[in-house]
């Protein structure tokens, strides 16, 4: 891992050279900037995103929340106005029914007695339960979130010891944290399951035997074809429940627009359907004080100088069936034929100094450091054609994927942030590592074909329609039981996942 140069927490004089540098200010003088009215409004509205964050938080408690506008271009994808109202009329109702308050404490007594039995209660809860990696967890609460927003659920979201610490509370005033008390946290095995409810046919029965507390599992590992989750009459049946107890790994956001009852307000609050995550992700999930001082010292240390930024993820699926010869092949006949990366000028082993040359800087996110070891190599060995320089940086390498460990965790998180800030992004396909990164930074990444053996492919990648996360596991059926063989025949703004064909995503619908 390249030493990290410590710069500790940024002075004011450098958050204006850096939004200077960000917004080609280069020449405006602090002075000028201080006191132009105009700029001091254009700089509070980038801090909050365009309306998207809510004001009034101390700085001191989530810094990134106040510096992260100055590492990247402000994004031109504006969230709705509706967007923002929902936003903060959830918010309200958030610290309204929140932990500990005195609505969550009675909707809790009042769910253990009648746990079987529906319940008339003031506020309703989601409960986001992890499962499998980070980037599966956090494209699955994205997706939770906003399933909450349309039912006015208030999302809270079990932790364990390898979550905490790694992003800053979303809400103002209060937590999205499921307390150690929660009453259900040992009752999974007894609570009645949305699947069980289906089979048993009882959403067709009368209100008064739907439980008031149910268990929602939405696996890819579990999906049941027929579970018609985006169906009206379905979503009638979890509306009835106030406690939904959510275990997922999904991106489930495209099935949510196609249920018609959430359709009208769906579209009232994303008119640009393909940019969902890329405002949900970075409305909920800001880097904790611990994560910024890596993101910030790493991106000052090797990124900041640079007049391009490229971001390299490479996941290898069967690492034992895949020789990493395949996978550099792969990665260099896609940067070198879209001309990502320049060539080698193999007729020269010095380069010639030029006036404006120019630098790239490449980081390298992989769990294993063949990958970054063998660009720099490259590099290094001989100059470019272009006459640009390049250099190679990879935060980390951790070998294989750990699960339950908080510093993997913490290192996953920070370099999804640090690819979520190139200029452009190639990704493996299927990797929800990279659908965090492309969604955060609004970027249409080239998709590296997935290798899983000793083998080639033409092409090498393809650059993908949307900034969306693909639905691995879409709906097989419509509402009335018959099988869908192409989804976009019912959904204009469905389309089939570049690296998942069974997969969707969502697109405008004049695309």
């Amino acid at each position: 891992m390249p030493s990290i140069l410590v710069l500790g927490i940024f002075p004011s004089f450098l958050f204006v050279n850096l939004y200077m540098k960000s917004t080609g200010l280069k020449n405006a003088s602090f002075a000028r900037l201080t006191n132009d009215s105009s700029q001091h409004s254009r700089i509070h509205s980038d801090k909050l995103l365009d309306g998207l964050l809510a004001s009034g938080y101390e700085e001191e408690s989530c810094i990134s929340r106040f510096q992260s506008y100055l590492y990247r271009k402000a994004s031109p994808h504006k969230p709705s106005q509706y967007l923002i109202y929902k936003l903060r009329k959830y918010e309200d109702l958030h610290r309204k029914c929140g932990v500990h308050t005195k609505a969550y404490n009675r909707t809790m007594v009042k769910l253990l007695r009648s746990k079987n039995h529906s319940a008339a209660t003031m506020c309703k809860y989601l409960v986001w339960t992890p499962v499998n990696g980070l980037g599966n967890r956090m494209i699955n609460m994205a997706a939770a979130f906003l399933y909450g927003l349309v039912t006015d659920r208030v999302l809270l979201v079990q932790f364990q010891s390898d979550m905490i610490g790694l992003f800053c509370e979303p809400f103002l005033n209060s937590t999205w944290i499921l307390p150690k008390d929660f009453p259900f946290n040992n009752h999974h095995r007894h609570i009645e399951t949305y699947q069980n409810m289906l089979k048993k046919g009882k959403g067709n029965d009368s209100k008064g035997i739907v439980p008031s507390v149910m268990h929602l599992n939405m696996q890819h590992t579990s999906n049941d074809p027929k579970m018609f989750f985006h169906c009206d009459h379905n979503q009638d049946l979890l509306q009835q429940v106030s406690l939904l107890i959510l275990q997922s790994d999904q991106y489930f956001v495209p099935s949510l627009f196609m249920t018609p009852s959430f359709n009208t307000e769906l579209i009232k609050m994303f008119p640009e359907k393909d940019i969902i995550f890329h405002h949900l992700g970075r409305y909920l999930f800001h880097p904790s004080n611990e994560a910024w001082g890596i993101i910030s010292r790493f991106y000052q240390a090797y990124l900041a100088n640079a007049n391009e930024k490229i971001g390299l993820q490479i996941r290898v699926f069967v690492p034992q069936h895949t020789p990493y010869e395949r996978i550099i092949e792969l990665l260099l006949n896609c940067t070198l034929k879209h001309k990502l990366l320049p060539e080698l000028d193999k007729q020269n082993t010095v380069s010639s100094i030029w006036e404006n040359q120019t630098l790239k800087a490449v980081m390298v996110a992989s769990l294993d450091p063949v990958y970054g070891d063998n660009l720099r190599t490259m590099y290094l060995s001989k100059p470019t054609a272009t006459g640009e320089i390049i250099g190679v940086y990879q935060p980390s390498h951790e070998d294989h994927q750990k699960f339950h460990d908080d510093r993997h965790n913490m290192k996953a998180w920070t370099e999804m942030y640090l690819l979520s800030m190139s200029d452009v992004l190639v990704t493996t396909s299927l990797s929800t590592f990279g659908y965090v990164a492309q969604g955060l930074g609004g970027l249409k990444p080239w998709l590296l074909y997935r290798l899983t053996s000793n083998q080639t492919h033409d092409p090498p990648c393809e650059r993908d329609f949307s900034v969306e996360p693909c639905f691995h596991i879409s709906p097989k059926y419509n509402c009335e039981g018959k099988t869908v063989e192409h989804l976009s025949s019912l959904y204009p703004h469905l389309r089939e996942c570049v690296d998942y064909s069974f997969g969707t995503k969502l697109v405008n619908d004049s695309e």
